[in-house]
């Protein structure tokens, strides 16, 4: 038996058909979009589900796009990879973005991602003037790993070989959870130190 989808998701299908209908076949579509609800649906996100299942599904469909050379990429991709993208890839992300002035394209996941990013990376966040709309954990997906330019992972092993013809960066980062917020602190500041670095070495 077919499990009934709420309308909203329809509608998801139906809007990204329309927007990619000259990147992707509806089937295509439809597919991506009900892969990602089925993965977030249980997630303790309700009130923003909508928006995160559009969001997420608009990115796997651009990153999908770019990777086959369906659509041209304009900026550099980074993709931050933690084991549950809750607390280091978001950091580095948010702060990569923030960074940079928007000058390169940045993205996250976990190999083991969990319900909700973890409130004190918020905290640490906000404190540096940045705010994450409505996030959550993602996992890794063939097709953002196929876009990015640069892919940075910390505490995991990404299967280099896989995708040749990238630049590989593990860093040493310790993991946040669990941490008072004055450890969360130095381990945001350090990461602002990496991600200096990595987009001078990119942008300059």
């Amino acid at each position: 038996m077919t499990e009934e989808r709420p309308g909203f998701v329809t509608g998801i299908i139906d809007d990204l058909t329309y927007v990619y209908s000259d990147s992707f076949s509806p089937q295509e579509v439809q597919e991506t979009v009900i892969g990602v609800w089925n993965r977030a649906k249980d997630a303790p996100i309700a009130l923003h589900l909508p928006v995160l299942i559009r969001s997420r599904s608009r990115e796997l469909l651009i990153a999908r796009a770019q990777a086959e050379g369906r659509i041209p990429k304009r900026i550099p991709e980074i993709l931050f990879i933690c084991v549950r993208n809750e607390g280091r890839s978001q950091l580095a992300a948010a702060l990569a973005e923030h960074l940079s002035g928007h000058r390169v394209h940045v993205r996250s996941a976990g190999t083991h991602p969990t319900g909700e990013v973890s409130p004190i990376t918020v905290q640490a966040l906000a404190e540096r003037g940045i705010s994450l709309d409505a996030p959550y954990p993602k996992p890794v997906h063939t097709s953002v790993v196929d876009a990015a330019d640069v892919v940075v992972t910390m505490g995991v092993r990404q299967d280099e070989a896989a995708f040749p013809g990238k630049r590989y960066e593990h860093w040493d980062v310790p993991d946040p959870a669990g941490q008072p917020i004055e450890a969360v602190r130095d381990i945001r500041d350090d990461l602002q130190a990496r991600v200096t670095r990595l987009l001078r070495e990119i942008l300059d």
